[in-house]
C-alpha cells in the first residue's frame, strides 16, 4: 500500500494541571481538515485530594470536542449548560460568537484514586457559521454509532462509514473515529475525494506502509487518500480530519477566527470582563500577557 504522504508529527509536552501532548497546531501542519487543536491528555494518575481542574476561559470560533477513554469532567459553561462527560460519550460544545466554559473534576471523583485519559479538539468553524449562536451538545454513549471488525471497535463519533452515520452535527465536513483493538489487525477507510485525513496513536504500534508509529506521534495522509494501516492487539488509534477551510484561520490563546480584528475584539471583552461568563464560578484563567 502506498497511501501516505511523508509527515509525522511529534508531541510536545505541555502542563495544564496534568501533563498534556500537544500535536496540533504545529509550525509545519497548522490544521487537518478543520482541525486545529488536539491534546492527548494523560493517561494521568490522580490520588485524592489533588484534582484536574480547568478555571473558566473563554472561545470564539470553534467547536470543542472532548472525548475521554478513562476518568470524568464535569462541564459548565456560560449558556448555563452543566454536564458530566465519561469514557465513549462526547461533549461538543460550539462557541460561534463567543463562549467561555470550565472543565473539572467532581469531589466524587476526587475522592478515589483514579486515571484521567482522553483527547480534547478544537473544529474550526466555516465562514459562515464563525459568528452563529453558541451551543452545547452532549451525546451519551450509546448514541454513537459503533463498528464491530473481528479484531477492532470502532467509535464512529464524527462522519460516516460503513453504511452507519454519526448523530453529531458538524458545521463542514469532517471525520472523527476511535478504533480500539482486541487483536492485531488492519484498517481499511475511503474518504470523500477532498477530505483530508490523519491518525494518531493514543496507544500501542501502527504500520503504514513500510512505516512504524508509536504512541503520541501523528501521520497525515494526502487528501482523498485510501486510509490503510495495520494495528498492533493494544493500539488505541483516533482517526481525524475532514474537508480543509477555503480561508485561512488565525489563532492566539483560545480564540480561532478568520478574522484578526474578532481575535482583538474577544481579546478586549475577556480583559475587560464583558465576555460571557460562567455562572456559578468565580474564579477565570487571565489573558496572557503574549
Amino acid at each position: 500500500m502506498n497511501n501516505s504522504i511523508n509527515l509525522v508529527i511529534e508531541p510536545r509536552e505541555k502542563d495544564i494541571g496534568i501533563t498534556v501532548r500537544r500535536i496540533l497546531p504545529w509550525a509545519k501542519k497548522r490544521m487537518v481538515g478543520p482541525f486545529i487543536f488536539l491534546d492527548h491528555m494523560g493517561p494521568a494518575e490522580l490520588h485524592p485530594p489533588e484534582g484536574m481542574d480547568v478555571r473558566p476561559h473563554p472561545h470564539i470560533g470553534l467547536s470543542t470536542l472532548t472525548y475521554l477513554l478513562e476518568g470524568s469532567m464535569f462541564h459548565r459553561d456560560s449558556l448555563g449548560y452543566t454536564q458530566e462527560i465519561l469514557p465513549g460519550a462526547v461533549n461538543w460544545m460550539t462557541a460561534g460568537k463567543g463562549i467561555s466554559h470550565s472543565e473539572r473534576e467532581t469531589p466524587e471523583a476526587r475522592a478515589h484514586d483514579r486515571t484521567l485519559h482522553g483527547l480534547q479538539f478544537w473544529v474550526a468553524l466555516p465562514l459562515s457559521e464563525e459568528d452563529r449562536e453558541p451551543s452545547f451538545v452532549h451525546y451519551p454513549d450509546e448514541t454513537i454509532p459503533h463498528l464491530s471488525t473481528p479484531t477492532a471497535d470502532i467509535h464512529l463519533v464524527a462522519g460516516a462509514a460503513g453504511n452507519k452515520v454519526s448523530p453529531l452535527k458538524a458545521y463542514s465536513p469532517m471525520t472523527f473515529m476511535v478504533l480500539k483493538a482486541s487483536a492485531q489487525g488492519t484498517f481499511h477507510h475511503r474518504p470523500e475525494a477532498r477530505e483530508e485525513l490523519a491518525l494518531y496513536v493514543v496507544k500501542g504500534k501502527v504500520q503504514v506502509n513500510e512505516k512504524s508509529l508509536s504512541e503520541g506521534q501523528l501521520q497525515v495522509f494526502a487528501q482523498g487518500s485510501l486510509i490503510e494501516f495495520t494495528y498492533s492487539s493494544d493500539a488505541i488509534v483516533a482517526i481525524i480530519g475532514g474537508e480543509p477551510l477555503a480561508e485561512e484561520r488565525f489563532i492566539w490563546w483560545n480564540f480561532v477566527s478568520s478574522s484578526k480584528e474578532k481575535i482583538e475584539a474577544a481579546k478586549r471583552a475577556w480583559q475587560e470582563g464583558t465576555f460571557p461568563m460562567v455562572p456559578g464560578e468565580t474564579e477565570f484563567i487571565p489573558l496572557p500577557e503574549k
